[in-house]
């Protein structure tokens, strides 16, 4: 098994513990990932409010390549990134239903030496973990089960909206599902898609700080050990801002927030280095040592 593998910008970034534990668990899968070569941005969900057109064609130019280096029309293109994937996915649709946008990004490819013929396939590596490898091959690889674990699982707005391709829109359980195949519980709360608060915690923070706290303080308040995401900036503003949501809402917050490929990782007993754990800003280690009564070794 083998697929295209598009990383995008954060998670050569800020966000690497992504990109390296992605990695880790498909190749202890079994699952071979070749790179997009001379991949470039998606076009970015900011980008795309700024000039539409041009992020099209950004976005374009990384699915012709996708096609031309895939060697085929039905090539799979797999994007952990959520705003990457949604703009993946928007311009895939755009380009097959609308002839305005289809006739100006053909028309801009071909000034790049390129063509697209709209058959690449572009996949969320949730959606591939769960739906093409399954849930019974990735439990029987399962070497440190996580019984006991707590996570809330937090999907964020843009991998099932509004293209939900492969799970429910208002209530999706893939991350859920997958989490249990892992040994872990998962906690059952009704904010699983709610906006974290995206760029405006970096634009107007007296807005996107509260959207933050309330998922944060949700989750604590359901039990959760730790948030379970799929998003760079949501990992990000989730896990980076909580100092400043404890100061302003004088309630202390520290919960860990790790990709759900870092649990995954975990449980597969892939050393936490190739996880990039010691990445995070809130460790995670503690949590993993109450659960197994203080025996947790970091390897």
């Amino acid at each position: 098994m083998k697929y295209l593998y598009y990383p995008g910008c954060s998670l050569k970034g800020t966000n690497r513990h992504y990109e390296e534990s992605v990695l880790a668990v498909f190749k202890a899968l079994d699952v071979d990932l070749e790179e997009l070569a001379d991949w470039n941005c998606c076009g970015a969900t900011a980008y795309m409010a700024v000039d539409e057109m041009k992020a099209f064609a950004l976005a374009a130019r990384n699915l012709a390549l996708a096609e031309q280096q895939g060697n085929s029309t039905a090539a799979t293109l797999m994007a952990p990134c959520s705003g990457c994937y949604l703009v993946l996915s928007k311009t895939q649709h755009y380009l097959q239903e609308y002839s305005e946008v289809s006739h100006t990004i053909d028309h801009a490819l071909k000034a790049a030496r390129l063509s697209y013929s709209r058959q690449v396939q572009i996949r969320h590596p949730l959606d591939l973990l769960v739906n093409e490898l399954g849930l019974q091959a990735i439990a029987s690889k399962v070497q440190r089960p996580l019984q006991g674990l707590k996570v809330a699982c937090y999907y964020g707005c843009q991998i099932v909206r509004p293209y939900a391709a492969f799970d429910d829109q208002v209530n999706p359980t893939s991350m859920d599902h997958l989490m249990k195949s892992l040994g872990a519980d998962t906690v059952d709360w009704p904010l699983k898609t709610r906006c974290c608060g995206g760029s405006l915690m970096g634009t107007v923070p007296d807005v996107g700080l509260p959207l933050s706290y309330i998922l944060l303080k949700e989750a604590q308040k359901r039990g959760a050990d730790v948030v379970a995401t799929v998003c760079p900036l949501c990992q990000f503003n989730l896990e980076c801002y909580q100092d400043k949501m404890s100061e302003q809402f004088k309630e202390h917050l520290e919960l860990p927030v790790v990709y759900f490929t870092q649990l995954m990782g975990v449980a597969l007993g892939i050393p936490e280095r190739q996880l990039g754990l010691q990445r995070l800003f809130i460790p995670l280690e503690p949590v993993l040592a109450k659960r197994e009564g203080g025996r947790h070794v970091r390897v």
